[in-house]
């Protein structure tokens, strides 16, 4: 019996992580929970930017949290800021809140932002973001695949197009976004997808036939809810990195931005959310979170290297990894399993209603007919 058939049949076999790799795991998150602060203790906050007056930045989920401080942000350095929310109305509002503030500084010209509309929980919602962005045929050159959901406590809820809430949230949503992107992507100079991710994917798990966790094999939890979304979204970015040729000039990034203080104990008892409140010294702010995500837009020497050296290696299974020291690192054991996000890869693309040929397709600027019952074109 060959290798590889030993290997497919573990494959098949194994319905979770082995209890080494779920031990190693949770060693993992306690280390970044516990140690982040001191491991980041290097980086200035805020963040040190150059000027951005050259770049196109769509940051999804920014109206709260890590997304509204990097958009802030990346605008305040001179970018041309897309907001890509469900809230048009909060965005709105918090644009005229930066632009007051500064105005009042005597900063020069107004921040050159803008709201378009996108909801992670409607396909049908990215395919019309995706189509108005592209039919401009102006170049994008970095993508930040911010928002994302932990409902905690929560119960198993499902999008209008039938998938649990964390995994089109947190992948099915993003991956779709950044496949239909790609024309604009490749019209920009060394452009990027950047995805946060979260230190939490080490001890997820991720069954290709049962993404969804409907098949009863797994009892469904907000945590495994999460940590299997995070992780189908970085097996599926670790496919894409391969797929991509090296003349697209497409760097795909995924990153941990730490432990931060947002929105994702709403849904837990009052007790928790104030034990949670009282942990600062652990716990990162919004602005300390988005350190991760501004390093991976404007690094210009240590991530173009070290994705250059992982691009030409042919025994790379991973994309660029920034932990929350915005240094590269290694995604986890599970990600890294070639057979298993090849899988993942496959099953996403049929999710999300995409031809197995949808990348070639989309480098070469052809229209691609999806199962949704939508066309797009570049």
């Amino acid at each position: 019996m060959s290798n590889a058939t030993v290997s497919l049949k573990t494959m098949k076999l194994k319905d979770g992580l082995g209890w080494i790799e779920w031990m190693r795991g949770w060693v993992n998150v306690m280390q970044e929970i516990l140690l982040q602060r001191i491991m980041a203790s290097h980086l200035h906050n805020p963040f040190p930017l150059p000027s951005l007056n050259h770049l196109t930045c769509i940051v999804t989920g920014s109206t709260s949290g890590i997304g509204s401080e990097t958009a802030r942000q990346l605008a305040e350095a001179g970018a041309h800021v897309v907001m890509a929310v469900r809230n048009i109305k909060a965005a709105h509002e918090l644009i005229q809140q930066w632009q007051t503030k500064w105005s009042a500084g005597g900063k020069g010209l107004p921040l050159n932002i803008q709201v378009m509309e996108l909801d992670l929980l409607s396909l049908d919602s990215v395919v019309r973001f995706c189509n108005a962005w592209n039919a401009r045929l102006a170049p994008l050159h970095v993508l930040i695949n911010n928002a994302g959901m932990f409902a905690m406590g929560g119960a198993q809820r499902f999008s209008k197009d039938g998938n649990e809430q964390h995994m089109q949230v947190n992948h099915l949503g993003p991956a779709l976004l950044s496949l239909l992107l790609l024309p604009s992507l490749i019209r920009a100079s060394g452009s990027r997808i950047i995805n946060v991710s979260s230190v939490m994917h080490h001890v997820g798990f991720v069954d290709p036939n049962d993404m969804n966790v409907v098949s009863g094999k797994r009892k469904f939890s907000s945590l495994i809810g999460y940590s299997s979304s995070k992780l189908a979204n970085v097996m599926f970015n670790n496919v894409l990195f391969k797929k991509l040729p090296l003349e697209t000039g497409i760097i795909v990034v995924c990153l941990s931005p730490g432990v931060v203080q947002t929105k994702v104990t709403r849904d837990l008892p009052r007790l928790i959310q104030e034990l949670y409140s009282a942990l600062p010294y652990f716990i990162f702010s919004p602005q300390e979170g988005c350190r991760n995500s501004l390093f991976s837009t404007t690094d210009a020497q240590i991530i173009p290297q070290h994705y250059q050296k992982l691009k030409t290696n042919e025994n790379s299974v991973c994309t660029v990894f920034i932990n929350q020291n915005c240094e590269p690192a290694h995604c986890s054991e599970e990600a890294q399993n070639v057979e298993t996000s090849n899988k993942v890869w496959g099953k996403t693309l049929e999710l999300i209603g995409l031809p197995p040929d949808a990348v070639e397709r989309l480098i070469q600027g052809e229209e691609v007919q999806m199962s949704l019952g939508k066309n797009v074109s570049s």
